[in-house]
This record gives structure tokens, sequence and C-alpha cells, in this order.
């Protein structure tokens, strides 16, 4: 006796769209802001300027990546709205030629002259633009460019990576507060970069690394910008 499975696959592509926005605003998030803490402190500034930096960094940080997310992907979104009134039109005024079109592009991939004209006939039949978009645009509504979601996600992450040098200022003592920002910010870099090349499918190892490389470079140039600015007495 057979038996039928339901078998959905799911692809890492599909979080293409807000894992991107949500690692770069993480990862910003506790970039930027430490080092800013880092560079306020290391000039000898007092603690509640330290904290009121990280603070006002961390609201700008998260209303500029949204906004700059948001246009960002609506201009790709705008793009793929444009490809496809074109493709709406031809295939209201050339049915005909946008037929063949499609059907040129399956005996590319392989097909035989025959099934590719029968795929395309089918196809057409069945979902004309959708066909036109997936297989001739490459627009499939997995990628399809979502402006509100990659907004929304690149700013929550940016909060919530800024928190950790936010945090730092408030437990850390004032003294040290250079130091041990810039040490739990590698950590926290570590475990995004590690996340976010997990969720990719990629090595982790090899993600945690290279974010910590850029993060230490931008603590050590907050670190020596702050010192050369120097307010200690």
């Amino acid at each position: 006796m057979s038996r039928s499975h339901h078998h959905r696959e799911v692809h890492r592509s599909e979080r293409v769209g807000w894992l991107r926005a949500a690692v770069l605003g993480a990862n910003d998030g506790i970039v930027s802001v430490a080092g800013l803490v880092v560079g306020i402190a290391a000039s000898g500034a007092p603690a509640s300027t330290v904290l009121a930096t990280g603070v006002a960094g961390t609201v700008a940080g998260a209303m500029s990546m949204a906004a700059g997310e948001y246009v960002s992907v609506k201009s790709q979104a705008d793009t793929e709205h444009a490809d496809l009134a074109v493709e709406r039109h031809e295939l209201a005024t050339e049915p005909h030629a946008e037929l063949q079109e499609l059907a040129a592009i399956y005996r590319h991939r392989g097909l035989s002259p025959e099934l590719a004209q029968q795929v395309a006939e089918q196809l057409t039949a069945h979902d004309a633009l959708g066909a036109h978009a997936r297989d001739e645009l490459g627009i499939t509504e997995e990628l399809r460019a979502r402006p509100l979601q990659a907004a929304m996600a690149s700013a929550a992450a940016f909060i919530a990576g800024a928190g950790l040098p936010v945090l730092t200022t408030l437990v850390a003592p004032h003294a040290h507060v250079a130091q041990i920002t810039t040490a739990s910010t590698l950590v926290g870099l570590c475990i995004t970069g590690a996340l976010a090349a997990r969720a990719g499918g990629a090595p982790m190892a090899r993600g945690a690394m290279r974010v910590m490389f850029w993060g230490a470079l931008a603590m050590g140039a907050a670190a020596a910008i702050g010192r050369l600015f120097d307010t200690a007495l």
C-alpha cells in the first residue's frame, strides 16, 4: 500500500531578505555604538556623557538603518514592479512573441524544442506573468523585495546589538569602560557572526572571525580618535 508523503524543503535562500538586514543591523549596532562609547570614554569624558552618547547613537542609528534599508529595498521593489508592468503589457499586446520567448528560455536550459514549447504553453495557460517573472526576470515570491520587513528587521537588530555597549557603560567601572566595552563588543560580534553564518549555512568559525576582525579595527580607531581629544584634567 503506497503512502504519499508531504515534504516541504526549507532553503536558506528564503531567509536572505530579512537575514541580510538583521545581520547588518546587529553588527552595525554593536560596532558603531561601541565605537562611540569607546571613543568618548577614551577622551576622558564623564560617565554621564558616555552613557548619553551611547543612547543617542542607538536611537539615531536605528532610525538611520531603518530609513536606509527601506529606501534601498523600496528602490529594488520599484524596479521589480516596473519590470512586471512591462511584461504585463507585452503579454497583452504580443502574446505569441512572449510565448516563443519563454520556450526559448527552456530550450537554452536543456529541454528539447517540442518539450520546451509544451512547457511554455502550459505555464502560460496557468500563469503567464508568473512564468515570465520567474524564468525571464528572476523574480520569485521568496526573493521579492520587502521594504518594510527589511527596515523593521534592520532597526530591531541595530537596537539589540547596540544594547550591549550601552549596558556596558551602565555596569562597568568608568575608568575601564573603554577596555570592557571593547572586550564585550568582540564577544558579541563573535556570537552574531557565528549565528549569522549558521543561519546562512556557512562555517561558523569563519563568520565569527571576520566580524571580530573588523570590529577590532573599529574599536582601535575609535580609541585612537578619542585620545586625540583627551579632555581629562
